[in-house]
């Protein structure tokens, strides 16, 4: 994943002194069709694959039908898919923004009735699996402990193992990267698998766990109304505020086990 490395001022112990630092990088990706534009989103290079399958699965463009996900230099991707199905599926969702943070509002809702049901997995996790996930996904970010400037997303497997880390500048991308992850590499059990993210849960982070059918979201902030909302419709349980030994539950509880 690049770095991008600068000459910065720095002020400490009363001194302005220079010294060399690491940010991450940020950078747009266009997604493109049949010779035409049909997004462009920042984020961070690498693993452009895993979010573009992550973000068109999530807006239910992309479902189960056959297509092909090829890089096209640097910041290009290029869709392969039946163009009259493509062209009827993006016409219906006016939704794919510049930041890729998905849908808002009352849209959010109305695009989770047609792509997804309540989750109605049995799956759970034991309280200590839940304190030690933040700890296990901070040690997997390599360019955060270098930049300090990206967000993570990370699936658990029902041991409480990690199962995918992937960083980003924004933590929507972030969780589309390891949806797309889980699709493309066919290990997508994600009724079994239980998504962690860096910071605070957003909506548009519920709707993606919805999207994939991912029954457990744990985060170290906490979520919006709006995410806990969200989750107690389609039956996702929120684990927020996550510290060594204290956690909250914000919605459907019953999969702490």
């Amino acid at each position: 994943m690049p770095i991008s490395k600068r000459t910065i001022h720095s002020f400490r112990d009363g001194l302005l002194v220079f010294r060399d630092d690491e940010l991450a990088v940020e950078e747009p990706l266009e997604i493109r069709a049949y010779g035409k534009s049909l997004a462009v989103l920042m984020r961070t290079p690498g693993d452009d694959r895993e979010l573009v399958r992550g973000l068109m699965h999530a807006e239910g463009v992309i479902r189960s039908e056959p297509f092909a996900l090829s890089v096209k230099g640097e910041n290009e991707v290029q869709l392969d898919m039946g163009a009259a199905l493509l062209r009827e599926r993006w016409s219906s969702r006016d939704v794919i923004t510049s930041s890729a943070c998905g849908v808002c509002g009352a849209a959010a809702i109305a695009v989770l009735e047609e792509l997804a049901s309540p989750i109605r997995s049995d799956f759970n996790w034991a309280p200590e699996m839940i304190s030690a996930a933040p700890r296990k996904l901070r040690a997997a970010q390599a360019v955060f402990s270098r930049t300090g400037g990206l967000h993570a997303a990370g699936l658990f497997d029902a041991e409480g193992n990690l199962l995918v880390c992937r960083e980003d500048v924004g933590r929507h991308n972030a969780v589309d990267k390891v949806v797309g992850w889980g699709l493309l590499s066919e290990k997508e059990r994600f009724s079994e698998q239980v998504l962690v993210v860096s910071g605070r849960m957003s909506y548009e982070i519920v709707h993606k766990a919805v999207a994939a059918g991912i029954p457990l979201i744990v985060a170290v902030s906490a979520p919006s109304s709006l995410a806990v909302d969200l989750a107690e419709r389609w039956r996702v349980t929120l684990v927020g505020f996550v510290r060594e030994r204290t956690f909250n539950v914000y919605s459907h509880p019953g999969r702490i086990r």
